[in-house]
């Protein structure tokens, strides 16, 4: 039975613990090819994408690992005064997530050992990076949201789970010089593709969203 839209928005979720069980590529190039029939201002298609599967995920991991230069952000992920009710938001998942893992708040290293698993994409065999052109405004960076937002729904319809990683921008050296970047690009995200590790703690985490009559009106 083919998966509805509302159905695969409702399942899908940002999933922490990845088994590692093989991706084809082909599959990769299907429903890359079908996200980009996202919505795209002027048909402008901002996105680059660069694809690390198989040997390519362990040659990453490795040079990752071997990477001893500093880094440059690509952006600042999160507003440096980040106001409420959006303050309020980030900080209660974040303890929904470490209670579920059974790590207390003042166990900063068993914290900054879960937040160190971004890098490794949570275990995922497959993962890309999404690039885009240092030209483009807060439009076309909008039309990245709308194409992962695709990619990952279209990815649940799938059987496969993902997890977009803004934290990915922090390490915008290394991985444009892994991927041969341009130099007038800029690393927006990376994204974590797998199937979900049902064991794993961490992926019984689901986020609240606040209700309707907070953030919209019917004039």
């Amino acid at each position: 039975m083919v998966m509805n839209v509302t159905s695969a928005v409702e399942k899908r979720s940002s999933v922490r613990a990845f088994l590692n069980n093989p991706i084809p590529n082909e599959l990769i190039k299907e429903l890359l090819t079908k996200s980009s029939r996202s919505a795209s201002g002027g048909n402008v298609q901002p996105w680059k994408i660069f694809v690390i599967n198989n040997s390519a995920m362990n040659d990453f991991l490795e040079f990752q690992r071997n990477w001893t230069k500093p880094e440059t952000p690509a952006y600042d992920i999160y507003p440096p005064k980040l106001k409420e009710p959006y303050r309020t938001s980030r900080y209660e998942l974040g303890e929904q997530m470490y209670e579920l893992l059974g790590i207390g708040r003042d166990d900063k290293d068993a914290r900054l050992t879960q937040v160190m698993q971004n890098f490794r994409f949570f275990g995922a065999p497959c993962a890309f990076f999404c690039f885009v052109d240092r030209q483009m405004g807060p439009p076309q960076w909008s039309d990245l949201g709308m194409f992962l937002q695709t990619f990952m729904l279209l990815a649940k319809e799938a059987g496969l789970d993902t997890c977009a990683q803004e934290a990915w921008s922090m390490k915008h050296d290394s991985v444009s010089k892994f991927v041969k970047a341009e130099d007038s690009d800029i690393l927006f995200c990376g994204m974590a593709i797998g199937y979900r590790d049902e064991n794993a703690a961490v992926n019984l985490l689901k986020s609240e969203r606040r209700p309707l009559t907070e953030w919209a009106k019917f004039l």
